[in-house]
């Protein structure tokens, strides 16, 4: 009885353990993307906490001067402390969850959206505000009708440094399993797969660039006389 012969192995970019490697982006098209999404949900929800937490913040800092060194010393402390040590602080507070990533990079953004959100108020002429108050605007709506929408190409530029910075840190978050690129990039260097660890960083590279680009535009639909007073210098 003849033997069957022996099976063939397969010679690709896979087995030969290549960097670029279009077999790899093929068959784990599926995984990569559904990573990307769980990255990009752990970044816009870090970002969201630091805009909900800095606001506020930046405002007590403008009303009230004797607060500010203290609140941008508070945050700038914070930013100070490295992503795992902060991780493992938080840790008893939400456990090994996604929501201690979350919270740790909406932490680390308050040093830079206080400052943004801050600079953009101060920005804000003050003869333009006299004339809100002589129009009758109360507090509240002189902050939310003038003072705000002038101040938002200062809060833009501070939100893409925010975004760009939560894309990098989030990799960090795969210490505690949440997901994302980072678990992946880790999984890749853990185990020398080459292909795994370049795709990854490629595509964190991507998505920084990506976002970025979205809220330029976003910057340029919201703050229209910006481009007008570009044109007309």
């Amino acid at each position: 009885m003849a033997l069957a012969p022996a099976p063939l192995a397969v010679d690709n970019c896979l087995t030969r353990n290549e960097w670029i490697c279009g077999e790899y982006l093929l068959t784990r098209r599926t995984e990569l993307a559904d990573a990307t999404m769980q990255h990009l949900g752990i970044v816009l929800a870090s970002v969201v906490l630091g805009l909900v937490i800095a606001l506020p913040l930046a405002w007590l800092s403008r009303r009230y001067p004797r607060l500010e060194s203290i609140l941008l010393g508070s945050t700038t402390a914070i930013y100070t402390i490295p992503s795992l040590a902060l991780f493992s602080l938080l840790v008893p507070l939400s456990g090994l969850t996604v929501q201690t990533v979350v919270l740790g990079l909406g932490l680390y953004s308050l040093t830079i959206l206080v400052r943004a959100i801050l600079d953009g108020l101060r920005a804000v002429p003050p003869e333009v505000i006299e004339s809100a108050r002589g129009v009758g605007h109360s507090d509240g709506a002189l902050l939310l009708k003038v003072q705000v929408p002038l101040a938002l190409p200062t809060v833009m530029a501070g939100l893409r440094v925010a975004v760009v910075s939560a894309v990098a840190l989030t990799t960090v978050g795969a210490i505690l399993d949440a997901g994302g690129l980072g678990g992946m990039l880790l999984d890749g260097q853990r185990t020398n797969f080459k292909a795994q660890v370049l795709a990854t960083s490629v595509l964190c590279v991507l998505l920084a660039l990506v976002l970025d680009l979205l809220l330029v535009l976003v910057e340029r639909v919201l703050t229209p006389w910006v481009r007008r007073t570009e044109v007309a210098a």
